[in-house]
């Protein structure tokens, strides 16, 4: 199931930025507010929006490390995905379709693990995710676009335990969104959006990359806040 709001469906952009995203999402996830559901954000740029959800809606913030695997000649586009746990996950379709070689695969896959394992020990202060079975888990990006990264995040929180899972992100191509739900319990999108051409960032007015400090930042444990009286 995807829900989404549609009178923001196929425009851009429609975010300030990725705080005013995590707002905009928060007012779709209210049902969550001051339960035991769990917010997973994908570094870096998930992080933010993720904040401001569990900020609004008091709930705890974790993060869950994926990386793209990319190609040779790009640093943003990917042929699949590493997550938190080392597991890997590829487009072969992809691979086949850019003609890249075992070497290649084998080298990016490589990069890919290693950026995971050192912000698994720089974010994640490399102690393992909480149990999650029991309750709600809302994973967090700042946009699907092919959605491999999520693809890969939501079979290994699977693995670890996630039965309610719940995808939440400001802005996503219909396609991609499409085949996350069939892998997600519940998807979230505030701005569906279609067409041959898609890019996350013209969601956003202000769009730059999240640095690792800055993430860390937001990470840093603070007080939920005070709940409401009968409550």
């Amino acid at each position: 199931m995807i829900h989404d709001l549609p009178a923001l469906r196929d425009e851009a952009p429609v975010f300030r930025d990725r705080a005013e995203a995590g707002a905009v999402l928060a007012e779709m996830l209210t049902a969550y507010r001051w339960t035991e559901a769990i917010v997973l954000a994908i570094p870096s740029g998930g992080v933010p929006v993720g904040a401001e959800i569990a900020r609004r809606l008091g709930l705890a913030l974790e993060v869950a490390v994926v990386s793209k695997v990319l190609l040779p000649w790009t640093t943003e586009a990917g042929f699949g995905a590493v997550a938190f746990d080392g597991s890997v996950w590829l487009d072969e379709e992809a691979v086949q379709g850019f003609a890249l070689s075992p070497s290649d695969v084998a080298r990016a896959v490589e990069e890919a693990r290693r950026k995971v394992e050192r912000r698994v020990q720089v974010l994640g202060g490399g102690r393992p995710l909480p149990p999650l079975g029991g309750r709600p888990s809302l994973l967090v990006d700042d946009g699907i676009a092919a959605g491999s990264t999520l693809r890969t995040a939501i079979a290994a929180l699977r693995a670890h335990g996630a039965s309610d899972l719940v995808v939440a992100v400001p802005t996503g191509h219909a396609r991609a969104l499409e085949a996350i739900a069939r892998l997600a319990d519940t998807v979230y999108c505030a701005n569906l959006r279609a067409g041959f051409r898609f890019g996350v960032a013209e969601a956003y007015a202000q769009w730059r990359d999240i640095s690792e400090d800055e993430v860390v930042a937001l990470l840093a444990p603070r007080p939920l806040g005070v709940r409401p009286p009968g409550s």
